[in-house]
């Protein structure tokens, strides 16, 4: 599957407190880690005007986060919320996280196919339409997701998440809009406490996989497929964007599952003759958690050559 690589080098930018786990270290692994995979090509994010976020997020949250980067100036940092954090470079950030997303949705359509991995920080899932947590700013997912269904004119697009934490803010589109499934495969109980069974939507257009501390990769690989494998077949939705978290990891210190870097190969692996099933070979993936680097510069790795061989 050809695979592009759309890189975001002002995440550097998103400078947080010493010892905060989001750190711009996390960007320098998952990048050195893809340097010179085969069947790959890379591209550069630009910055996702206003009116692309309006669609998912509220003008007011918008214009919260931008005056607070605006207000953190050259030094300072602001603190959203107890964990979510800005300095004044963070919108640049996470305006071109969004960009990035936007880009790789517009790829696979002009190309009619292919796989996209956006590296780029900071992650998204959390932020709801209103509201910024958990380390998240815009929900760069969602954002993806509107702008395929309305600028594109697609009929219905999925999105799966895998990482450690449930993707509350992604769910909240679902939530509103039937045209989109949202599925997740996270950690319970984990923050932020969200992800229950039933909650499922708009006719089930939600489908929650909570699994327990200790779950290891052969108990996922098994939920993946009794759970959200026949959701994407029932809906077939015409474009498949990924929640790419790596922080279900057995390295990672956020979480308490037990991956391993060729479970995310395997994931790469299953999405991708998804797509290839129903979704005219259509996969965007956006890197959410993972804050071991070591563990999330070699599952990613795993992940994206996975993509270039399918």
């Amino acid at each position: 599957m050809k695979t592009t690589l759309i890189d975001s080098p002002a995440s550097l930018a998103h400078r947080l407190p010493d010892g905060h786990p989001e750190h711009d270290g996390r960007y320098t692994a998952v990048r050195e880690a893809l340097a010179g995979i085969a069947g790959t090509v890379w591209a550069e994010a630009g910055q996702a005007p206003v009116e692309a976020l309006a669609r998912f997020h509220t003008v007011e949250h918008v214009d919260r986060v931008l005056t607070a980067c605006a207000e953190a100036g050259v030094e300072g940092f602001i603190g959203l919320d107890p964990d979510t954090v800005v300095c004044g470079q963070s919108a640049r950030a996470a305006l071109s996280a969004a960009g990035g997303a936007i880009a790789g949705v517009d790829t696979v359509i002009r190309d009619g196919q292919g796989a996209v991995f956006l590296l780029a920080r900071p992650p998204g899932h959390h932020a709801e339409p209103d509201r910024p947590m958990g380390f998240c700013l815009f929900n760069t997912v969602a954002i993806a997701a509107m702008h395929a269904l309305e600028i594109h004119g697609l009929p219905s697009v999925a999105i799966v998440d895998i990482d450690v934490h449930h993707g509350n803010g992604s769910q909240c589109l679902a939530e509103r809009d039937e045209r989109v499934l949202f599925a997740s495969l996270h950690q319970s109980p984990l923050y932020p406490g969200t992800g229950h069974r039933g909650e499922t939507g708009l006719g089930g257009n939600v489908v929650n996989v909570p699994l327990p501390d200790g779950t290891d990769g052969a108990a996922w690989r098994a939920a993946f497929e009794a759970e959200v494998v026949p959701a994407l077949r029932k809906t077939q939705p015409a474009l498949i964007l990924v929640s790419a978290g790596f922080d279900a990891h057995a390295d990672d210190p956020l979480g308490g599952l037990g991956l391993v870097d060729e479970d995310y190969a395997w994931a790469a692996e299953r999405l991708a003759a998804l797509a290839s099933e129903f979704a005219h070979s259509r996969l965007v993936s956006v890197l959410e958690g993972g804050y071991d680097c070591p563990a999330l510069g070699r599952s990613a790795a795993a992940f994206v050559r996975a993509l270039a061989r399918a």
